[in-house]
């Protein structure tokens, strides 16, 4: 409990600065302007706030929880009349009579704030505050108290920053949904909820916790400071208020906010970007070459690696003779219901559509991503495109367009994958002697048949129904390619580990 030595000084002060207030008047009130006399009148009035907190002085400090709501109590009536005599200082002429009384005043006042804290707020003289901010923003100040809300507010329009206000939490989330908010000024004890409980529903809020918050209190709990901290506050600055370091606080805060918007908006355009490239490109790439080139930016300098992978080609039978029967429009109409479908197909299983050529698709299992068991994705992959014919021939047939056959061929070798082309035109692709092949394979292909080379077989891990089988020798090849017609793939419970072929019934 403090002590009646402890209690004398508040008293003296305090009735120092009720005889002050009382002194306030100007000889010629009509002569100032409505502004000053407003923060006159709100001067005049704290009068009544203090004498009636400070009457039961020894009562209201006969606890220590007491002593904190009268401190409390005492700091708001403290900012209030230091924050009003700093703005009427500023609108009166240096040489004007109230000026004495106005300086008096505030040095009373810190007088006091100095009983309870070694670390008071230095008087700030009219002239001293730096010029407005080059770095504006728009700051929300939460305060019960209107006195306070308006010291604040005027202090901040000075330096060009635009205001908004609110009384309590609901006004808050109500000026936060309707305006972009650069920092809060938060009073600590508000009505319904208080500025701790505030901070942690903001900060639990993914659109508003970046929003940088500045507690502003009369409150010297250290337990709710830390409290505060803790709950996301960015600092916590004492009443009355010293104008120079909130302003320096507030900047910092707000460039804070400001540098976060501008990373916000860099990962928004980098995300529109990226979607466009797979909307653009994705209709000529398959994903998995899209998410390397986005993932990997040096996956765009050109050059390539060996690796081994199972290539399919795929065409119409009897193209040629069926687009001449057709205008163009709807030989396009054709190519799209077919090379849709088989582009999706080859997708799904993992494969890359590495280009269309004419009526003709050659997809890649094994780059640029690889699996374990490219050989039979692309199996699966040419079974379900075979079995898929049926339904673009419905499509077709509704749009009165000639039904189509196809052959598919597999080949599985080593092959150079990788950008090809020079820096300001290139595509992801493979080339050697396995494309080749597959190409030439292709050309024995019969409607409705797939066939696939001997390393292919070799290289697949599930028992496959084969048809017959030949030898093809093609012009450029050294020797000839065994290759063997695909029926299926056996149930999975009769596959046997050591055979990977399957006689035809």
């Amino acid at each position: 409990m403090p002590s009646q030595e402890t209690d004398k000084p508040y008293q003296t002060l305090c009735g120092d600065l009720l005889q002050l207030l009382q002194q306030l008047a100007a000889d010629d009130e009509s002569a100032l302007t409505a502004s000053a006399r407003d923060d006159l009148e709100t001067l005049r009035s704290t009068r009544a706030s203090l004498e009636k907190l400070i009457t039961p002085i020894e009562d209201a400090q006969s606890s220590g929880q007491h002593k904190s709501d009268f401190l409390h109590s005492l700091r708001n009536i403290l900012n209030t009349i230091i924050g009003y005599s700093e703005l009427l200082a500023d609108e009166l002429a240096t040489a004007h009579a109230m000026q004495a009384v106005l300086q008096q005043l505030q040095n009373t006042c810190h007088a006091i704030l100095q009983l309870d804290t070694a670390n008071a707020a230095p008087l700030i003289k009219p002239g001293q505050l730096s010029p407005p901010s080059q770095h504006a923003g728009t700051i929300l100040v939460v305060d019960d108290q209107p006195e306070s809300r308006d010291i604040l507010c005027r202090h901040l329009l000075r330096q060009g920053y635009q205001v908004c206000e609110a009384g309590m939490g609901r006004e808050m989330f109500e000026q936060l949904a309707q305006h972009n908010i650069d920092l809060i000024l938060l009073d600590l004890i508000l009505p319904e909820m208080d500025g701790d409980e505030l901070l942690q529903q903001l900060k639990k809020n993914d659109e508003l916790r970046a929003i940088p918050v500045i507690v502003v209190s009369g409150s010297t709990d250290n337990q709710r400071v830390l409290k505060c901290i803790e709950a996301g506050a960015e600092d916590y600055l004492n009443k009355p208020f010293n104008p120079t370091l909130l302003q320096a606080r507030i900047r910092a805060g707000v460039e804070r906010k400001h540098w976060h918007d501008r990373e916000k908006q860099y990962r928004l355009e980098l995300e529109r970007n990226q979607s466009f490239i797979r909307s653009v490109f994705g209709r000529y790439l398959s994903q998995e070459i899209v998410d390397t080139l986005l993932e990997n930016p040096t996956g765009l300098d050109l050059g390539g690696s060996q690796r081994k992978v199972s290539v399919l080609m795929a065409d119409i039978r009897g193209f040629t003779t069926i687009a001449e029967q057709l205008t163009p429009p709807r030989v396009v109409k054709l190519l799209n219901n077919y090379l849709g479908t088989m582009s999706d197909i080859i997708i799904a299983h993992g494969g890359t559509v590495d280009e269309f050529i004419g009526d003709a698709i050659l997809a890649i299992f094994g780059a640029p991503v690889n699996h374990s068991d490219n050989t039979d994705r692309a199996i699966k992959a040419a079974l379900q495109m075979q079995q898929a014919v049926a339904g673009i021939n419905q499509l077709n047939q509704s749009a009165d367009l000639p039904e189509i056959t196809i052959g598919v061929s597999i080949n599985t070798g080593n092959v150079v994958a990788g950008n090809i082309g020079s820096q300001q035109r290139a595509k992801y692709g493979v080339v050697g002697h396995t494309v080749n092949q597959t190409a030439r394979i292709e050309d024995y292909c019969e409607a409705d048949t797939i066939l696939i080379s001997e390393s292919t077989l070799e290289d697949c891990q599930q028992l496959l129904s084969i048809g017959h089988s030949f030898s093809i020798n093609a012009k450029g090849m050294f020797k000839a390619i065994n290759v063997f017609e695909l029926n299926g793939i056996e149930p999975q419970e009769e596959a046997q580990p050591t055979n990977h072929l399957a006689p035809a019934l």
